[in-house]
């Protein structure tokens, strides 16, 4: 189900059965090199962020000294409302 929240669309990681069970077969074109180079969004707890493709779009918040990458536009400004309440989840 969609959580509104964030304006994106994004699941909130609610889930009321069990998860389907995903078997990755190849490496994904765009995900070569990106070893290493991923982040959870804090927003959107358990949302991956490839960090390279955030910042390119401007997707990333500084706060207090540490760099915070975000999954979509819709989640910057529920950061910038109150970053204290996210930071935790970088």
């Amino acid at each position: 189900m969609s959580n509104p929240s964030c304006g994106c669309g994004h699941s909130d990681n609610t889930q009321t059965s069990a998860p389907e069970s995903l078997t990755l077969t190849s490496t994904p074109a765009n995900a070569e090199g990106t070893i290493g180079e991923t982040a959870e969004c804090p927003v959107m707890a358990g949302t991956p962020v490839i960090k390279a493709e955030a910042e390119a779009k401007g997707l990333y918040r500084d706060y207090e000294g540490q760099r915070y990458w975000l999954c979509c536009p819709g989640c910057g400004p529920k950061f910038d409302a109150n970053p204290a309440q996210y930071a935790h989840a970088g």
